[in-house]
Parts: C-alpha cells; sequence; structure tokens
C-alpha cells in the first residue's frame, strides 16, 4: 500500500531556474513599450509579405499535419477517458445444436429433453473498472496534457512557416537588388571600357589595360546568371511554403530599401514563460509525463472490476420475451499483481526517465529562449549599425568612382586608380544590400524568438474600445 503514495507536486517546473531581470542586449526604457503585435508581419509595410504569410497561415502543408495530429491527441484523449465509463453491450444469439446419440448411450432421451433443439437470448452486458485508485485518471489527464502540447506545437510550426515565409521573400529582394546592382555594374564598367578603348585608338594607353576593364565587365556579367538563380529558386521555395507549384507562383518583389523596419522590444524575460508556444508545449508534454509517473505507480495496486448481464433465454423463440425467461448475473472480480516479471516495475523506471527527460527539455526550452532572444537583439543592433556604416562607405565609393572617371575623361588618372574605385564601389554596394537583409532577418528572428505577436494589454483595450465591448465583457471607459 506504501506505492499508493502520491507523486509529490514538483511545482512550476521553472522554479529552479535563473530567469534574468531584463535582457542584456535590450534597449534602455520600459521593456514592453512596443511589444510584437498579433499580426507583427504587417510592420514591414509591405502588401506582398502579407498576402503570402496570410496564404501561408491557411494553406501551409505543415501546419495542415499539425493540425491533423491535434485531432489525433483529442481522439487518443477521448479513448483515455472511456476507461472511466462503464461498457455496455447488447447481445443477441440464436443457436440450433444436436446432441450425439454416442455420447448418451444411445438413449436419446438421456438427461432429459429431446437431442435437437433450439436456444435464443437477448441480453445487455456491463462491465466497469472501479477507478479506486486514480489510475485512469491519471492516464486521462496525461492524454489531455498531450492534446494541449500538440497545440502549441502547432503554434510552433505556424510560426517557424511564417519566419520562413518573411526570410525567403527578403532572400527574393536582396537577390533582386543583387541583380539590379550587377545590370548597372556592367553598364558603368562598359562606359569605363569604352573610354579606355577611345584612349587606345588615340595611343594614350596599351591594350593591357583594355584587357583588364574588359575582365571587369565580364566579372559583373557572370554574377548576373547566379543571381538570376538564387532569385527563382527562393520563388521556389516560397511556392512550397504557400502549397503551390512554382509555375503558378508570381512574385513582384522589389527592394529591401522599401521594407519598413519595425521597431519591437522584448519586454521581460519572463514573459517568454508564457509567450513562447514551444515552452508551453515542453510544459505540458512535462504534465502528461507526471500523470503517467502516478498511473505507472497505480499500476501495482489491486484492480477491481465489476461485470453484471440481464437479459432472456428460452428454447422457444415465441417465448423469449416472457418473465419466466428472464435471467441475470452480477460479478465482481478483484485483481493483485503478485510476479510479473518486473514488467510494472520497469514501466514505473521508463515513465520517470521519461518525466525527468523531459523536466530538463523544459529547462532547455526556456534557456534557449533567453538566448535566442538576446542573440536577436545583438544582431538587430550590429546589423543596423553595420548597415549605417556601410552606406556611408558607398557613398564615399561612389563619389571616389565617378572623379575617377570623369578624370579618366581628362586623362589626368592612371587605370589602376579606375579599377580599384571600381572594384571598391561594386564590393560596398553589394555589402550594403546584405547588411540590410541581414537587419531584415534578425528582426523576423526576434519575433519568433519572442514567440509571434503578443495579445494586447488590458489598458491597450480599454484605450482601444474606449469603454466599449471586447469579446463580449464591458470594459470600463478609462478614468480622466
Amino acid at each position: 500500500m506504501t506505492l499508493s503514495g502520491c507523486l509529490p507536486n514538483v511545482g512550476r517546473p521553472d522554479a529552479a531556474l535563473d530567469v534574468p531581470d531584463a535582457y542584456r542586449a535590450a534597449h534602455a526604457g520600459k521593456p514592453d513599450s512596443a511589444l510584437p503585435p498579433l499580426d507583427w508581419w504587417r510592420g514591414f509595410k509591405s502588401k506582398e509579405l502579407t498576402a503570402l504569410i496570410e496564404e501561408a497561415q491557411i494553406v501551409n502543408l505543415d501546419i495542415a499535419a499539425a493540425s491533423a495530429r491535434i485531432k489525433q491527441a483529442d481522439a487518443q484523449a477521448r479513448i483515455a477517458g472511456a476507461a472511466l465509463l462503464p461498457t455496455v453491450d447488447a447481445n443477441g444469439e440464436g443457436s440450433h445444436s444436436r446432441r450425439s446419440l454416442t455420447t448418451s448411450g444411445g438413449n436419446a432421451n438421456v438427461g432429459g429433453g429431446s437431442r435437437e433443439g433450439n436456444l435464443y437470448s437477448v441480453s445487455l452486458s456491463a462491465s466497469y473498472e472501479v477507478d479506486f485508485w486514480g489510475r485512469n485518471r491519471a492516464l486521462l489527464e496525461a492524454a489531455r496534457n498531450t492534446a494541449v502540447a500538440s497545440r502549441y506545437d502547432r503554434e510552433v510550426i505556424a510560426l517557424s512557416t511564417i519566419a520562413a515565409v518573411a526570410n525567403t521573400y527578403f532572400l527574393v529582394l536582396a537577390s533582386q537588388d543583387r541583380l539590379n546592382n550587377a545590370r548597372e555594374n556592367v553598364k558603368s564598367a562598359e562606359r569605363v571600357l569604352n573610354l579606355i578603348r577611345q584612349r587606345l585608338e588615340a595611343g594614350t594607353t596599351s591594350g593591357l589595360e583594355v584587357a583588364q576593364q574588359e575582365a571587369l565587365v565580364a566579372q559583373q556579367r557572370a554574377l548576373i546568371p547566379t543571381y538570376t538563380q538564387t532569385f527563382q529558386q527562393n520563388i521556389a521555395v516560397l511556392a512550397v511554403l504557400i502549397a503551390r507549384p512554382p509555375e503558378r507562383v508570381a512574385i513582384r518583389g522589389g527592394s529591401t530599401r522599401r521594407i519598413s523596419v519595425p521597431r519591437v522590444t522584448p519586454g521581460l524575460p519572463s514573459d517568454l514563460l508564457t509567450r513562447r508556444p514551444d515552452i508551453r508545449e515542453a510544459e505540458a508534454n512535462l504534465a502528461a509525463a507526471d500523470a503517467n509517473v502516478y498511473a505507472a505507480r497505480a499500476a501495482f495496486l489491486p484492480n477491481i472490476q465489476l461485470t453484471g448481464q440481464d437479459g432472456w433465454q428460452s428454447a422457444i423463440f415465441r417465448s423469449l420475451i416472457r418473465p419466466e425467461s428472464l435471467f441475470f448475473s452480477f460479478a465482481a472480480s478483484i485483481t493483485q499483481p503478485i510476479f510479473d516479471g518486473g514488467n510494472l516495475l520497469g514501466n514505473l523506471e521508463q515513465q520517470k526517465g521519461r518525466q525527468e527527460e523531459l523536466l530538463q527539455t523544459y529547462r532547455k526550452s526556456v534557456l534557449q529562449a533567453f538566448s535566442d532572444v538576446d542573440q536577436a537583439l545583438i544582431a538587430i543592433k550590429q546589423q543596423s549599425e553595420f548597415a549605417r556604416l556601410q552606406a556611408k562607405v558607398v557613398e564615399a565609393s561612389r563619389r571616389a568612382f565617378e572623379i575617377a572617371e570623369t578624370r579618366l575623361r581628362e586623362g589626368t588618372v592612371d587605370l589602376v586608380t579606375v579599377l580599384q574605385t571600381q572594384q571598391t564601389l561594386y564590393q560596398a554596394v553589394d555589402a550594403l544590400v546584405q547588411a540590410r537583409l541581414s537587419r531584415l532577418q534578425a528582426i523576423v528572428s526576434l519575433y519568433q524568438a519572442l514567440g509571434g505577436g503578443w495579445p494586447p494589454r488590458d489598458d491597450e483595450i480599454v484605450a482601444a474600445t474606449n469603454g466599449y465591448i471586447w469579446s463580449g465583457i464591458p470594459v470600463p471607459a478609462p478614468k480622466e
């Protein structure tokens, strides 16, 4: 009977975690001044991106598969709950039989009655397992928590899908930027090449300088197929995310320069414990493991089973439903496991090990969440600074190239200087595109690390509704 002791209440599994007061890389000020809204992707101010994300939320196949797993988990919870209710069956039977003469000593009437006859019966049978120790209730609780975890799993997949759509779309825009830059670079390099050829005709330069510039033109042209390939391949990736064949997807795109950069603050680290779906999923799985340990312990205790049957039985069909044909039986049984070769003990140890595994998984999920937010904040800060400084590099490089091109026309600069200014400009422009892309992807990473969008706070609801109705609940108007 000592095995029937309840599982100690472990409380919230994050109790032993060191939850920081604030993020190291967060800006000073109010931590929830710009928390991500539920439709956070609209902050990029791109209608095409918004349309792609909203379509992916409806038709994405990974999300659809996760929704199907929710149905499976709900059905499994119903199966687990069935053990708490009695089982009732309706039975009907009709038979015609004949006894052997050789087993009755050759006398057809030995044992009384005819050796051939019919037997009809109609009955209801019921059985019920008394859940005295709470084993079935624990199994139901485990199944319910697993169903809850499946819902958070769908949120995790949906958030990952939204982030994948946004990142891939930004890759499309960056590919377009690099492609357009490569074409502009070809034009400017050809313009310089024409100037050098003119100097060659005038006898003021050599064929070496012409060949060097021709190599630079060819180098920039060779980048166009590479960027075109990246552009088209990213569109194909987007097509899979919105469950369409690539031939049915047309992306207008544009430029990363036209994408707005939303401002978002991470809130407090403790908010992640209730906002981030993968943490909530890990917590639900841990709760299911707790219930399974309790059920494994209860399996050591006696099993009490009640059965009963009630109905009519007769050898003549027309007299079947009559009072004298009524029969019934009731029985109670108790089964106490004594020796099963270690099966129950092994199951208990297995469930304890699973519980410990999920506890550590939960703790890691929380710590990983803190790390994800910090990394995203660091990336946003550094990539924003890099993009700002790189824009100055592009401005200075462009100015240097324009001066070198002007002096080349005047014949007052050597070709080595022109080549260097061209290459510096081309590399600076490409680095700026990649810096803008990295900044946008860092912002998406921050949204993903925070668990997506957050519902509005109570004060925001009051301010937005001005005392009207929110989800059917009267909201008081704010005080003056």
